[in-house]
């Protein structure tokens, strides 16, 4: 496998976080990351917009360390402690008018169930008064 291969698979892993906070971060068109610890800023703004092809105005980053775990080599081994491994997340936000979608949710045909489940509903009452 070639290096540009490699590049390639990075892009398609690049996936915005589904989260609450992320979630209301996208009403002021911002998108949350995670990503390599070796990744700057510009590199973090170029998958963006090779991936979702919309256009990037900022980036910011953030270092969640790793938390404290608690190990023990044997029965009767002095627990020790030991840290998970840090993360890096990338807050992205774009251009006005830009989105990415994050969720698969389609409003619309939400409501042509909705409607589709009325008319069934009243064609069953229709049917029944008409036995009678």
């Amino acid at each position: 496998m070639a290096k540009d291969d490699k590049t390639n698979i990075q892009l398609h892993l690049l996936e915005p976080r589904a989260t609450e906070k992320s979630y209301l971060e996208q009403t002021n068109q911002i998108y949350v990351f995670p990503v390599k610890r070796d990744m700057s800023k510009q590199a973090i703004a170029d998958l963006v917009e090779k991936e979702f092809n919309v256009t990037v105005t900022d980036v910011r980053t953030m270092i969640r360390k790793g938390k404290k775990t608690r190990y023990s080599k044997g029965k009767h081994a002095y627990p020790g402690t030991t840290y998970r491994q840090d993360k890096k997340f990338a807050y992205v936000r774009l251009k006005k008018g830009d989105s990415i979608k994050v969720f698969d949710e389609e409003p619309e045909k939400k409501e042509n169930n909705k409607a589709s489940a009325k008319e069934a509903k009243k064609a069953d009452k229709n049917a029944g008064k008409e036995k009678k």
